[in-house]
């Protein structure tokens, strides 16, 4: 089975005092014990980091780094993913629809991939089945 990662379920796995670390962490777990191919695109890693960067320090981010993108199948965003991204965000004009969002729904969707491990509910608006449930 695969999962795509987002951001927002990275984030509050890596900082205790997210309002959805625990269950973030427990799904995380999770994952890994069931033995599900984690999958996330390099627009997320660059999100991801810079969050980690300016919220919670160096210390997360070099344990993210280590101990994190290890285990994550990434999915280098090209050219023309950057521009599928864009014309999804600027057709539905929509401020809090975000380019790295849309270029995560595109790649779910062109490898065929329904779950995802979020806390951003536009996943949900999307369709896609998020894990823990909570979107």
């Amino acid at each position: 089975m695969t999962c795509f990662a987002d951001t927002s379920a990275f984030y509050a796995v890596m900082d205790a005092d997210d309002r959805n670390h625990l269950q973030a962490a427990r799904q995380w777990l999770a994952l890994l014990s069931e033995s599900w191919s984690l999958v996330t695109t390099s627009y997320v890693l660059v999100e991801t980091q810079a969050l980690l960067q300016h919220r919670l320090g160096l210390a997360a981010t070099r344990a993210f780094h280590e101990d994190v993108f290890p285990l994550l199948r990434i999915e280098w965003i090209t050219a023309a993913g950057h521009e599928s991204g864009m014309a999804g965000v600027l057709s539905a004009q929509r401020r809090d629809l975000s380019l790295v969002d849309c270029i995560s729904f595109g790649t779910m969707r062109g490898l065929g991939v329904r779950s995802v491990f979020a806390f951003d509910p536009h996943f949900a608006e999307q369709g896609f089945d998020c894990l823990p449930g909570s979107a």
